[in-house]
């Protein structure tokens, strides 16, 4: 009688901690999915391209790209992802890297930054856009993101940013926040990641410019944030928008210490 008992006793355990061990077998499977796909990321190929367009003379000056300052000088790309966004005095705005190739672009190249800004995300010169920021990022895969807060205006944007992170607004009350400012959240198989602190080595801010495998496109960290405010049902907030970035600096000076795994690949 008492060997029976512990026999039920035992399998009572079990079953009780068979929805933990699925759970834990369901993330455990997304995470050997992506890492099966990292072997022929297709993000090699936006990789490629990026590169080829730095050095490509393009726009009415019929320049390149070479001599654009990221940051770290004019041409330095290395290490430059995992400090941005960053302010910069010749523009005298807080940038990220996309809003700062458009200052590039038009400076260097004279291509139309504002056209280009809102020309929609896949069309046009947003597919170079996407392509080179993929390639940057790359360049500083493995690196620890290290946001600088030392200007006024970057402190003032980490501030901003954290107040929209948290805004609640449209027809589902719905913030950043909802979903990504609590531990142990999921959504279907999909672990969200707390974005309020430091989240992990290629986590949330450290794992985006993404390719995205459910329809195969790549997608930069600013079509990343304004199809967040489309889960939310906002409207866009706009391409290399103040509100974007804000928001990019916040995630990004959350993120500080963990590791760059962008371009990476989402399902």
């Amino acid at each position: 009688m008492k060997q029976t008992l512990s026999v039920i006793a035992a399998a009572a355990c079990f079953a009780f901690s068979l929805p933990s061990l699925a759970q834990k077998t369901a993330s455990q499977g997304i995470d050997e999915y992506r890492a099966m796909l990292q072997d022929g990321n297709p993000a090699d190929l936006f990789e490629a391209k990026g590169e080829g367009l730095w050095k490509q003379k393009r726009g009415p000056k019929n320049a390149s790209l070479e001599q654009c300052d990221l940051g770290k000088g004019p041409g330095v790309y290395k290490g430059v992802f995992v400090e941005l966004p960053k302010y910069f005095a010749d523009t005298g705005r807080v940038q990220d890297l996309e809003s700062r190739l458009l200052t590039c672009m038009e400076t260097l190249q004279g291509l139309n930054a504002a056209e280009i800004a809102k020309t929609s995300f896949g069309k046009g010169e947003q597919v170079n856009m996407t392509a080179l920021a993929t390639w940057i990022a790359a360049e500083s895969k493995g690196m620890k993101f290290n946001l600088s807060q030392a200007h006024q205006n970057e402190k003032t944007f980490y501030e901003v940013g954290k107040r929209l992170f948290f805004q609640r607004g449209g027809p589902h009350d719905f913030s950043c926040a909802s979903c990504h400012a609590e531990d142990g959240k999921r959504i279907r198989l999909q672990d969200l990641p707390n974005l309020t602190k430091n989240p992990g080595d290629g986590i949330g801010f450290a794992a985006w410019p993404a390719y995205r495998v459910s329809n195969g496109q790549m997608w930069g960290m600013q079509q990343r944030l304004n199809d967040c405010y489309r889960q939310q049902r906002f409207p866009y907030p706009g391409f290399a928008s103040d509100a974007t970035i804000a928001l990019g600096v916040y995630l990004g000076v959350n993120s500080k210490g963990s590791a760059s795994i962008a371009p990476a690949i989402k399902r």
